[in-house]
């Protein structure tokens, strides 16, 4: 079955011509598309239409979408596609830091934008043969992989699914050296695989969320200019 059967995408966008354009690319290939033209509105359509997925221009007339994919990130975990004309790796990590799936910057190819759409999808269902019946314990860190969830210190912490996936490859090779390039593609797909920006972003969030000092992390260690690591102190499976 396709990943776009029944699929909805709600576009957060008010250059019109743009929308039209994007509205028949997508309908053309199964998706069923919905649009807003401010944020105010595109909260509003997204509690109306519960999407599968929402794009979302970074310059709306009465918010900014970084802002907008913040208060969205509050309420929910729907995958979330940021398009800009920025093109700084300061602004792409931002676009990042506020909860966004993946980065487009304009102009871009139609043919572009429904791959990346259709691999945030697959991402967000965990198609990762997860295991169903164990957890790992990395220090004060627990990793249950049939609820997919992560605690520290028995507090649940909120990872979105991009960053559940990551931490699980990382988590079942653990204190093995993950190359860029293998996690890019166990995780985002073979597209991605030069795109050594969205791991590092990722890996900068995932530090936030679950090591005691993100500066001078002990879970998630740097293998220079290589790929990253997971270490496991009083590692225990269950």
């Amino acid at each position: 079955m396709s990943v776009n059967n029944n699929k909805k995408i709600l576009i957060i966008e008010d250059e019109q011509k743009l929308v039209r354009l994007l509205k028949t690319n997508f309908e053309s290939v199964g998706f069923e598309v919905y649009s807003a033209d401010n944020a105010k509105s595109g909260l509003a359509a997204m509690t109306l239409t519960s999407p599968d997925l929402i794009i979302l221009d970074v310059m709306l007339p009465d918010e900014d979408g970084i802002t907008l994919c913040r208060k969205i990130r509050e309420i929910s975990d729907i995958p979330i596609i940021i398009l800009t004309a920025k093109v700084r790796e300061s602004d792409k990590l931002l676009g990042f830091e506020s909860g966004a799936d993946d980065y487009i910057t304009k102009p871009f190819s139609s043919a572009e934008l429904i791959a990346r759409v259709k691999a945030v999808l697959r991402r967000s269902e965990g198609k990762n043969n997860t295991p169903k019946d164990t957890e790992l314990l990395l220090g004060n860190l627990r990793i249950s992989f049939a609820r997919r969830k992560v605690y520290k210190n028995d507090q649940e912490i909120k990872l979105t699914p991009t960053e559940f996936q990551l931490l699980y490859h990382l988590a079942i090779n653990h204190d093995r050296v993950m190359l860029h390039e293998e996690l890019l593609k166990l995780v985002w797909g073979p597209e991605y695989q030069s795109e050594v920006e969205y791991l590092r972003a990722y890996i900068w969030r995932l530090r936030r969320k679950i090591e005691d000092d993100p500066a001078h992390p002990q879970i998630i260690v740097s293998n220079l200019g290589i790929g990253y690591s997971c270490c496991t102190p009083n590692l225990l499976r269950s």
